[in-house]
């Protein structure tokens, strides 16, 4: 992958990162807790309004896409894919290993009339590596590249922000530039080698997009 697809947005997360360092250690000395700086950061003080709502109502976004894929005559499809598409299947956390994935992407619940209700991709190529605070995640390949960070968030899970490069591009917008093209979700393990990202109400086609993420090697 071309250094400039993740360099831009890259360095604006670095950049926002940097001012909440400094705002912690500003809010330290007026003699409030102190912010921890040195691990990793806080996602709540990255994402955007809009992002935090929809982590907030993952299930609800998840569950109601099922429902309609369902209804639509994808009921077999849904069984097929067993704990990938099934809300409650998170197991105990591992952390994904740095490397190139084979992702696949699975589009449930229409957004608009004329949407797909249920559409499973191909398999692409996907990147994960290990940036100084955190972890770094890149579609590779295909139309619609979510492109961004992997922050903590609990015992279970991780905060996936990022934004979306589409066709051709090759430089990502800033995250919180364009709301269209923002992307936030949730990483967690489903399998013994088996992640999936989850993207409550992505801008473009569905309602819940989950991502399939299997180690190549």
């Amino acid at each position: 992958m071309p250094a400039a697809k993740e360099v831009s947005l890259k360095l604006t997360l670095l950049s926002i990162l940097s001012a909440v360092a400094l705002s912690a250690c500003a809010s330290h000395q007026r003699g409030e807790p102190r912010q921890s700086v040195a691990g990793q950061p806080d996602w709540r003080q990255i994402a955007t309004d809009e992002d935090r709502k929809r982590l907030r109502e993952w299930r609800t976004a998840w569950t109601t896409a099922l429902k309609k894929a369902q209804v639509a005559g994808h009921g077999a499809a849904v069984a097929r894919e067993g704990a990938l598409l099934n809300p409650d299947a998170a197991i105990a956390w591992g952390e994904p290993p740095a490397g190139d994935y084979r992702c696949r992407v699975i589009k449930i619940g229409g957004k608009k009339p004329g949407n797909l209700d249920y559409v499973a991709y191909p398999a692409f190529t996907c990147r994960i590596r290990p940036e100084i605070r955190f972890l770094s995640f890149a579609k590779l390949t295909g139309s619609q590249r979510p492109v961004g960070h992997l922050l903590p968030h609990s015992p279970q899970r991780m905060v996936f922000l990022g934004t979306l490069q589409l066709g051709d591009e090759t430089r990502s917008l800033e995250y919180g530039h364009d709301r269209d093209r923002d992307v936030a979700g949730f990483l967690e393990r489903f399998g013994e080698r088996s992640w999936r990202l989850i993207l409550p109400y992505p801008a473009f086609e569905s309602k819940t997009d989950i991502i399939e993420l299997i180690p190549k090697s």
